[in-house]
């Protein structure tokens, strides 16, 4: 059974792909009486499901009038995007924003699912048993060389 962040992810995700320029403006409190949730909820899910990792940008304006944006990300060039993603992952990434970077390059088509899998696994905190910040670097490391060669492959 899916949990009520699972159904505004995918009804959030749905009107985005539905929408020509892939931005949809949204009422929190329209959302949560559409849910039958409190407006917490919908914050909730556009914070952990919504994120720069996983390709949206969120704009939020609180109020009378108040909004939430949601933008899916696009690139002008493989260049440019991959340029992003290493500065996304800088020196250090934890394993939940590394983990969402390789489902976003899943859900793109970049990496295969099994590729993606793999990538999982050994950037988990069970294969890096180590300090937590040497861990996150040398995640980071694995992240920036798996992103290197996923864009090198496509120039071949």
């Amino acid at each position: 059974m899916s949990s009520i962040s699972d159904i505004i992810e995918r009804y959030l995700i749905k009107i985005l792909n539905e929408a020509p320029s892939e931005v949809v403006q949204v009422k929190r409190s329209e959302l949560a009486d559409l849910f039958q949730c409190v407006p917490s909820q919908i914050n909730y899910v556009i914070s952990t499901r919504f994120t720069v990792e996983k390709g949206y940008i969120v704009e939020s304006k609180r109020g009378g009038g108040g909004y939430i944006r949601i933008r899916k990300v696009r690139f002008p060039s493989p260049k440019a995007y991959y340029d992003v993603l290493l500065r996304l992952i800088g020196s250090k990434i934890s394993q939940t924003s590394a983990e969402d970077l390789v489902a976003r390059l899943a859900d793109e088509g970049l990496m295969t699912p099994r590729e993606a899998r793999m990538v999982k696994k050994m950037i988990s905190r069970e294969v890096l048993d180590l300090p937590i910040a040497l861990r996150d670097s040398v995640r980071a490391r694995m992240m920036r060389t798996v992103v290197t060669m996923l864009f090198a492959s496509k120039g071949e």
